[in-house]
């Protein structure tokens, strides 16, 4: 237990740092498309994930208790907009999230500003939907 909590843990870290700036070199010549999803955890906060993929992989980007943003679109809007520039906004070209019509609005704000980005539905929601 001693080694897994110590230099086994920062070999992995390590591993796993480099995994992710392989990934991050290809940003540029690629494009990519942030993608978050939200879920509520065991004490009922709104958590959202915000991940970046490309080709190259997918990397967990980082996760927000949004408690405080779910209901409002500007709310959301801002969050993920941040999200953006984090990444640098001009490799992003597409952004994937929920469908509800708040997300919607927040989809239309985010393709108003960023007049490079496309908005799309998250297929899993769409499919729920129809199910």
């Amino acid at each position: 237990m001693y080694e897994l909590r110590t230099w086994i843990l920062k070999e992995e870290l390590k591993t796993t740092e480099n995994i992710v700036n392989e990934i991050k070199r290809t940003w540029p010549q690629t494009g990519v498309s942030t993608m978050s999803n939200g879920w509520k955890d065991s004490g009922q906060r709104n958590l959202i994930n915000f991940l970046v993929n490309d080709p190259s992989g997918t990397v967990f980007l980082k996760s927000v208790d949004a408690s405080e943003y779910i209901k409002g679109a500007k709310l959301i809007f801002k969050l993920l907009d941040d999200v953006i520039e984090e990444v640098r906004g001009h490799l992003v070209v597409q952004v994937i999230i929920n469908n509800a019509s708040n997300y919607k609005d927040v989809g239309k704000m985010l393709i108003e500003k960023k007049k490079q980005l496309y908005w799309t539905p998250c297929a899993a929601h769409c499919i729920e939907c129809f199910a």
